[in-house]
């Protein structure tokens, strides 16, 4: 089975201007984006004339798809067309007006506008079921899949798509107001209105603490299920969907939307959010060549809906039926116990949520920007400047785990003593919540030196120095962006430290150098042949990226075993133990010591601070020289010739390390950069 990936965009602008009087300019645009993701399957997967397919859910098999088929022995091969096709569609529509006013020695402007983003996605869900063969019955994967007897065979009943919509409205006022010839003020404020994305059709779940009774808190039968009979009776309810009308859900804690006490969009909706913004240019000298900046900011915006849509699968608008030992001529029947599987005998599942969302702890991400600098004019075409920059971030987005039992027993779970979690859970019922937060905190602050401009006749230059440190909440499965799970799901500030992005020191320079050797000599041939050479490059020197040591799973000395969650079933990553201070050989098989790196105790925690480990740097010169002949200067037609080299003096540059403490590879350099590299051109103008 292949895939074809389609993704056509559309976009459209609508813009008027009116000028109502000399001094006052009004502005309207409509604006339209839009996108539409196409996954779509080439090969063999529809059933084909007569097949006969025995799925457990009634509802309908998209596209009439084939089953997976798994062979996950020593054959080791796969059949599968996951969820496709699959099909999403995207606008965002906005309307916009912008009122620019000029009175005496103000610059106003100000304005609004209103926008709605829809999206319409299909959920991932496998319809078609799949079987697995690993060889349970007769030691062989294949054989197996022959006589039609499947280890494992699992379905999903709903291959529905959500419509989500998010509104957003905003207006500001701003004022450039020139004080006197020397100070220029800039004073504005926003406010933006960002109600949080929303399922236009209420069919959207989500997990809250304040709605769970512990009066019905699941009690289970000995294969696993939720006991019908027992406590959990009180707080089984019915799904919207009528593909699942004979199924009985676990809802206790499950708020709906639409229904009272839950808000639409899953939680609070966030109205209050002002960003002022301040700016200042001050002539030092009133000469106009030195000149002194600042300005504050604060931006709001909502995490855009990634948050939303892993929950279209949440209990009770979705069910994934999961067995063992089934006929691959019918997936409802055991082929040991030879009982078949009924919706009205059908079992009230432990279930795990897609996401969930922390109500009462979902402000809207804000960033505070801020910034002073001084600006010298060094010659009329040379400008040196340097500034202090920095920025305060709160609210930041983050994953965690939600169902957590007490940490004490996490040693027992790792060393396998303990294997039932919804024993011990304090939401029996369910197994995973991955509960998303926007409680994350940040902050980047550094010192940048700017040089720019024509510094002789014939040497254009511009560099750049930036001193910075970055801190944030750092997660798994993210490089600073929503959605990134925290390490330690019991402690958020154990995630704390340096950001993965943050350079400590970047240098770059580039520049364009005329050669005026013979550039001007009398004789015609040496001025075309040999002179009117020019020479540029670019040169970038950095410090490297923080790595972050992860404990990885493995064997203590005395035989018990650790892994990477420390005993935790789901969205966790342990760090390992650390004493003594970080050093670094620098060498192919050790960039940095390990020396200092253990394992801790069952169930606990970590010591070695997160990001604390820089990898190599960079270090690269691209150079390139250019000279033009001419051919005719009345026609301007001429030859290019240009030698382009990159990483020009084949300067060894790493760009992966072993950050693995069970890897046997541990600290050793794995990757580099590309070595050097050449280009000749040649190029006729005519």
């Amino acid at each position: 089975i292949g895939t074809n990936f389609e993704n056509p965009a559309y976009s459209a602008v609508f813009h008027t201007t009116y000028t109502i009087s000399p001094t006052l300019l009004n502005e309207a645009a409509f604006n339209y984006n839009g996108n539409r993701i196409h996954i779509l399957p080439n090969g063999i997967y529809q059933q084909p004339s007569g097949y006969q397919e025995y799925r457990v859910f009634t509802g309908p098999n998209v596209e009439s798809r084939m089953p997976n088929i798994n062979l996950s022995g020593a054959t080791g091969t796969n059949y599968s067309i996951n969820w496709m096709p699959w099909n999403n569609a995207a606008d965002d529509y906005q309307i916009r007006d912008d009122v620019s006013w000029l009175k005496g020695s103000h610059q106003l402007k100000f304005g609004g506008s209103w926008a709605l983003y829809a999206k319409v996605q299909d959920l991932f869900a496998n319809t078609e079921g799949g079987f697995t063969f690993n060889g349970y019955f007769t030691g062989s994967d294949f054989a197996d899949f022959l006589l039609g007897t499947a280890q494992g065979y699992s379905e999903d009943a709903v291959h529905d798509a959500g419509h989500w919509n998010n509104v957003s409205w905003a207006a500001y006022v701003e004022d450039d107001w020139r004080v006197s010839p020397r100070l220029t003020l800039n004073l504005g404020l926003r406010w933006d209105g960002i109600p949080h994305t929303y399922e236009a059709n209420n069919r959207h779940s989500n997990f809250y603490p304040n709605l769970w009774n512990p009066s019905c808190a699941a009690t289970f039968n000995t294969d696993g299920t939720i006991n019908k009979t027992g406590p959990a009776a009180a707080c089984l309810g019915s799904s919207p969907n009528q593909i699942l009308a004979d199924y009985s859900f676990y809802l206790n804690g499950v708020g709906i939307s639409g229904q009272p006490r839950v808000p639409h969009g899953m939680v609070e909706d966030a109205w209050s959010n002002w960003g002022p913004r301040v700016g200042f240019a001050y002539d030092i000298t009133g000469g106009g060549k030195t000149v002194l900046r600042g300005g504050f900011g604060a931006m709001y915006e909502r995490v855009q809906g990634n948050d939303m849509y892993n929950g279209g699968t949440n209990v009770p608008f979705s069910a994934n039926y999961g067995t063992n030992y089934v006929s691959l001529s019918n997936a409802a029947s055991n082929v040991k116990t030879g009982a078949n599987f009924t919706p009205a005998a059908a079992p009230v599942l432990v279930t795990s949520f897609g996401r969930t969302l922390l109500n009462g702890d979902y402000k809207p991400p804000v960033s505070y920007q801020y910034s002073i600098g001084v600006e010298h004019q060094l010659n009329p075409r040379l400008v040196l400047s340097a500034a202090y920059v920095g920025t305060q971030t709160r609210h930041q987005n983050f994953q965690t785990e939600y169902n957590l039992p007490s940490q004490s027993v996490l040693a027992a779970f790792q060393e396998g003593t303990l294997s039932d979690w919804n024993a011990v859970v304090p939401y029996s019922g369910f197994r995973a919540i991955p509960m998303v937060e926007n409680a994350g905190n940040g902050h980047y602050n550094s010192l940048q030196i700017h040089l720019r401009g024509q510094a002789t006749q014939d040497l254009t230059l511009q560099a750049v120095y930036t001193l910075s440190k970055a801190v944030d909440t750092v997660t798994t499965g993210s490089s600073g962006g929503d959605l990134g799970t925290l390490y330690n799901p019991y402690d958020w500030s154990y995630s704390m430290g340096t950001s993965s992005f943050d350079r400590r020191h970047v240098f770059v320079t580039s520049f364009v150098y005329n050669l005026p050797f013979l550039r001007n000599s009398p004789s015609r041939a040496l001025r075309t042949g040999l002179g009117g050479w020019e020479l540029s490059g670019i040169l970038t020197m950095q410090t490297g990226i923080p790595l972050n040591i992860t404990l990885g799973s493995g064997t203590r000395g005395d035989g018990t075993k650790y892994n990477s969650n420390n005993g935790v079933q789901t969205n966790a990553t342990n760090l390992p133990d650390f004493s003594g201070s970080v050093s670094y050989p620098k060498t192919n098989s050790e960039w940095f010591s390990t020396s200092g790196f253990s394992v801790p105790g069952a169930g606990q925690w970590g010591s070695m601070p997160i990001n604390s480990v820089y990898g190599p740097g960079f270090h690269n010169w691209d150079l390139a020289l250019l000279k033009t002949f001419q051919i005719s200067e009345a026609r301007g037609s001429h030859i290019e010739f240009r030698l382009e080299t990159f990483n020009s003096f084949n300067h060894v540059n790493p760009n992966a390390v072993s950050t693995g403490f069970s890897s046997s590879n541990f600290g050793q350099i794995t990757g580099y950069n590309t070595m050097r590299n050449l280009e000749l051109g040649l190029r006729l103008f005519f």
